[in-house]
């Protein structure tokens, strides 16, 4: 899959920064992608987007220096110049592209305001699926934050095809700072969305016995509404003869202790365990997975370890236990000491983290309302204002 990524604002821009990162150690060619801010330090802290694909918005407003907090700003300045972001995305190739998708911070300003804006014109330019993956702000950072980021997901889910929600709140570890955390959170979406994205690619290990292309991936998604996405990863495989430059690498401590490659029903079995383990434990959105309408299996690893009977049997496992009845599933052969399963649970029905947000939303736009109503009025005595 082919996939043409526009970070938008500065946790978006970050996000995408690492995508094309994790494209050039791969040697591959699947992502492409933009970066658009309205704060140009944002712009010029990224390291692997071309200079020529960052893109400053903005300037006649708020002069390079960001909206801040302020999405309906972020909104409008995206509206005023979706032209220069359109012509950007143009310049890059758009041809080949299976996807757009669109990164962002939904409890900021620019991200949070401006990807709906953007996401709505790609659809009416554009044949291909325009998705979004929306990183919701942890609680601790503020009620502001949520107000904004309940705003921008509530008109996002209504302009893109699917939008993948990433909850910083249920991956943040006790007692770290969410800026502590951002690193570590951002690598954890590129993990993820890395090899789903992916997909259906041909590399230097071959074409999977059962291949999981776009299309694939495209009509899991077809649904639109909020999506989740577990993932799991095995132990070592096999013995290091060197070190890795595989997908995986990196992502794991070292480990001493390696296993011999299974075959048979061992084989099938450790992929079944594998992909229970990826829908039963941390989801990008904590969420009730039995209310998803469909869903993607996708097992990425080395060729010898794929088994065709393992995966059909996680199919029918994650189909006995979400409400709808399709569920796609496939192997993508890469080049790694690991094995990694990958499940979107696509148009979920239930996420208490997201009634919880739109509640703190409500609130918040409550209180502001009274606040307003509580001005002082020292000045409010019959004098006339010199203007209004």
């Amino acid at each position: 899959m082919r996939v043409f990524f526009i970070g938008f604002g500065q946790a978006g821009g970050k996000v995408v920064d690492m995508f094309i990162e994790q494209d050039k150690r791969l040697q591959t060619q699947n992502f492409r992608g933009i970066a658009v801010n309205t704060a140009r330090t944002d712009l010029l802290g990224l390291d692997n987007i071309e200079l020529k694909d960052r893109l400053l918005i903005g300037q006649t407003v708020v002069k390079g220096h960001g909206v801040g907090t302020d999405n309906v700003t972020g909104a409008r300045v995206t509206a005023d110049e979706i032209d220069s972001i359109i012509n950007a995305i143009d310049s890059r190739g758009t041809h080949d592209v299976d996807a757009f998708v669109i990164v962002a911070g939904l409890g900021g300003g620019t991200g949070s305001g401006g990807s709906p804006v953007l996401a709505r014109h790609l659809k009416r330019i554009y044949r291909e699926p325009v998705y979004a993956i929306g990183i919701l702000p942890a609680p601790e950072e503020g009620r502001l934050y949520s107000y904004n980021a309940a705003r921008s997901l509530s008109t996002l889910v209504n302009e893109t095809d699917n939008t993948f929600i990433f909850d910083n709140s249920a991956w943040k570890n006790e007692g770290e700072s969410v800026k502590d955390a951002y690193t570590r959170l951002n690598d954890e979406i590129v993990r993820r969305f890395g090899v789903l994205f992916r997909a259906g690619e041909v590399g230097k290990a071959g074409v999977g016995e059962m291949v999981v292309d776009s299309s694939e991936v495209i009509n899991t998604l077809r649904g639109g509404g909020i999506s989740s996405v577990g993932y799991a990863i095995s132990e070592k495989v096999s013995p290091r003869t060197k070190q890795s430059q595989g997908l995986f690498s990196g992502l794991l401590r070292k480990k001493e202790k390696t296993e011999e490659v299974l075959t048979g029903e061992d084989k099938s079995a450790k992929i079944i365990a594998l992909v229970r383990r990826a829908m039963l434990g941390r989801l990008t959105l904590p969420c009730d997975y039995s209310t998803a309408e469909r869903a993607l299996v996708l097992l990425a690893g080395p060729p010898d370890e794929m088994d065709r009977k393992g995966v059909e049997k996680s199919k029918s496992w994650v189909e006995e236990n979400i409400a709808g009845v399709e569920v796609r599933g496939g192997d993508y052969p890469v080049q790694s000491d690991y094995i990694a399963a990958v499940v979107v649970l696509a148009t979920i029905g239930n996420a208490p983290r997201i009634t919880e947000l739109m509640e703190i939303a409500k609130s918040t736009k409550e209180d502001v309302l009274k606040s307003k109503e509580k001005r002082s009025t020292m000045f409010d005595d019959g004098i006339e204002p010199l203007f209004e």
